[in-house]
């Protein structure tokens, strides 16, 4: 009984260990709701732009998705693939200048796999008036 119930426990871990896909969200909360930022218009450029092996254009060849809530986007990839987070963020910054968002946003890494998208804060520059 005590071999069936190691069995149990390797079909058990087989069965959580089924996360073979990594996921990377990006959080444009802040700028979606203040109407900067188009998720839907961010989500192609990144459709059009990621490369795997070098080629641009083949995400569903290599089970990379792209999908999108009404402020986050979450890319899909398998974990053999060893899809590039810095690449995102790499991408993300560019499509920001694109749209010369850069001067007012930044990307910002929230957690291990994932990014916020930031207003840069601004200070008042009240710090000379006390002298």
């Amino acid at each position: 009984m005590g071999l069936l119930g190691s069995v149990d426990g390797k079909a058990d871990h087989a069965v959580k260990g089924k996360k073979n896909t990594v996921k990377f969200v990006i959080d444009c909360t802040q700028p979606v709701d203040d109407k900067v930022l188009d998720v839907a218009l961010f989500e192609a450029y990144l459709q059009d732009k990621i490369k795997i092996g070098g080629k641009t254009g083949a995400l569903a060849a290599n089970n990379v998705s792209i999908t999108r809530d009404r402020t986050k986007l979450t890319v899909t990839s398998p974990a053999d693939l060893k899809f590039s987070k810095r690449q995102l963020k790499y991408l993300s910054k560019r499509y920001l200048k694109k749209q010369q968002l850069r001067d007012y946003l930044r990307v910002v890494a929230a957690s291990k796999n994932s990014y916020e998208m930031r207003y840069f804060s601004i200070s008042g520059g009240d710090d000379d008036v006390d002298e």
